[in-house]
């Protein structure tokens, strides 16, 4: 699939915005993508995740992890295209973790996936937790970079689509400062129709 495809698939499920967001990193963006919008079909999901696993496929893993929420389906999806098994790690106290006896053996290679980039915090974080757990990071995907391909992991990556989507500090944000309301999708009912379609 090319680019413009896999746009027109999100396009299709209004899972790309425009207006004024609080992603989850705490930046401000005059784009969303709400991946979920997406990842609800499993028809598509796995569609988007056979395109993403061949381009990880060559690094050797023998697991796929993710950070919850968002990169759980896309890791179940890509370990299943890859023929391995699918773990996440998720927030306990505010840090990530690797929990539910999840583990990894010495060394083993590890695929790190995600919905979405942004500042690849949560990857980082995740990448971290393999580490942790005694495993090796290989290798990173995403279904979107939306930092240009600008974020570096010092290890291969992979995304189907790659935006270059402005961020802005919320100290220096010219949305607040033009007047406009931030909306941080999700967290109220009706918030994402606040936003248009780009």
């Amino acid at each position: 699939m090319t680019e413009k495809e896999i746009l027109d698939i999100f396009r299709e499920h209004s899972a790309l915005l425009e207006g004024h967001f609080i992603l989850s990193s705490g930046l401000h963006s005059d784009r969303y993508i709400q991946c979920a919008l997406v990842l609800q079909h499993p028809r598509i999901a796995e569609q988007l995740c056979v395109e993403l696993g061949p381009k990880l496929g060559k690094l050797g893993a023998s697991v796929v992890v993710a950070p919850a929420l968002g990169g759980v389906i896309v890791a179940h999806e890509v370990a299943r295209a890859l023929g391995l098994r699918a773990l996440f790690t998720e927030r306990q106290n505010g840090i990530m973790t690797l929990r539910r006896g999840f583990h990894l053996d010495p060394d083993e290679p590890a695929i790190v996936v995600e919905d979405v980039i942004t500042t690849g915090k949560s990857t980082r974080e995740t990448i971290h937790c393999v580490e942790e757990a005694g495993g090796k990071g290989v290798g990173v995907g995403a279904l979107v970079d939306r930092s240009g391909g600008q974020v570096d992991f010092g290890m291969p990556k992979a995304a189907l689509v790659t935006l270059n989507v402005g961020t802005y500090d919320p100290d220096n944000c010219p949305l607040c400062k033009s007047g406009i309301p931030a909306v941080k999708p999700g967290s109220r009912p009706g918030a994402s129709r606040l936003a248009q379609q780009f």
